[in-house]
């Protein structure tokens, strides 16, 4: 691994397992759910508030920040780290998914990809180079290759095309990350939800040689079934003492079956995203503050949880501040789903070193299934 980068397995329980990614900012505990802070901010929350869920890590967005305020403007602020607020490590995407999924009127070309910003029209160019420049001048402790993502169903042409076009960039971005200590690389397996596809992409990546594996191209309009049996196959074909990061994943029982597949690392703007739209996730599964029934009910969120805004504040209160439509309503609802999140990945690491994880995650499902009933007894 790059010098001054670590990790290391801790408990598995089958291919479920714990581990610790050391990075001179910090350690962060695996299987790990990193807040999605996409333009320097983890939305409707302070930087302190998200350390306090127990977030070791967030991730920051590459496309973004180069549009506004600028990789240039925020190297010269001292850096992302200065720049937000957060001490800890940040893994910065590579812009890629942003550039196909937003950009406008854009070009792609075996070197790179030419895009008009979805802010203002204006024209930019990202190449692997640029990308792993960009992610420098921000100073992040997690990097990224560019790579070309595709929208699921698709053609097997255009799945290859991207998979092969997305390898070559991943040599190019190892060569020009050379040199980097401290600093981590994480190449992406592509392939869409072709199994060949995949297991050559693995197989590109392992040989290219990265600190860490992130899997891209999935929840992107398949099923679940689909992705599983995608992490079915790819997980076995990368290298078992590095970091397997699935990018963009995200619902609670989606992340509980990937850990069971081995996956170490995930982010999401789900949490965040639902509590702005008044839904809480908890224990009993989400609830939507802005149904009726919830307008005279004093009971809070969940009187066991250990973060204020589950416990601390009446479902009544919570649903008058949705329907007020009160900054307050996506401070505190943001609040609680990242706190449930890293809570879920505190149950998770702990049932993996006492070997219990299946129990767990059948003991999570039941929970989840009950719902309403559980919920109003």
């Amino acid at each position: 691994m790059t010098v001054g980068v670590a990790f290391e397995v801790g408990s598995t329980d089958d291919a479920a397992r714990t581990g610790t990614l050391t990075l001179p900012r910090g350690t962060i505990r695996t299987p790990a759910f990193m807040p999605v802070g996409t333009a320097a901010t983890v939305k409707a929350m302070t930087m302190e508030t998200v350390k306090s869920t127990g977030a070791d890590v967030i991730l920051g967005n590459t496309y973004h920040l180069m549009l506004r305020p600028g990789a240039e403007r925020v190297a010269a602020l001292g850096g992302l780290h200065v720049f937000s607020g957060w001490k800890g490590p940040i893994l910065t995407d590579s812009g890629g998914f942003q550039v196909m999924s937003l950009a406008q009127l854009r070009k792609l070309d075996v070197d790179g990809v030419t895009f008009q910003s979805h802010i203002d029209g204006s024209t930019h160019r990202l190449t692997p180079e640029r990308s792993l420049e960009i992610q420098a001048l921000l100073d992040s402790d997690i990097r990224t290759q560019l790579d070309e993502c595709v929208a699921l169903p698709a053609d097997r042409a255009v799945m290859e095309k991207a998979m092969r076009l997305s390898l070559a960039w991943a040599e190019r971005s190892k060569v020009a990350f050379a040199g980097t200590s401290g600093r981590a690389l994480f190449g992406i397996v592509q392939g869409g939800d072709d199994a060949e596809l995949r297991l050559e992409s693995a197989a590109g990546l392992t040989a290219i040689g990265f600190d860490g594996y992130a899997i891209g191209g999935l929840a992107v309009g398949e099923p679940q079934a689909t992705m599983l049996a995608m992490l079915d196959l790819t997980v076995p074909a990368l290298p078992a003492d590095r970091p397997r990061y699935l990018m963009g994943v995200g619902t609670p029982d989606d992340i509980l079956q990937s850990v069971k597949r081995g996956i170490d690392m995930f982010d999401c703007v789900m949490p965040t995203r639902a509590g702005r739209h008044g839904v809480a996730y908890t224990r009993y599964g989400k609830l939507n503050l802005k149904n009726a029934r919830h307008a005279d009910d004093p009971r809070p969120l969940d009187e066991t949880a250990a973060w204020a805004p589950a416990r601390d504040y009446s479902r009544a209160y919570l649903h008058h501040l949705v329907k007020a439509d009160e900054i307050l309503a996506s401070m505190l609802l943001s609040w609680n789903n990242v706190a449930y999140y890293q809570n879920l990945m505190g149950q998770v690491r702990r049932a993996i070193s006492m070997g219990c994880y299946d129990a767990f995650v059948a003991e999570q499902q039941a929970a989840w299934a009950i719902g309403d009933i559980a919920e109003l007894s």
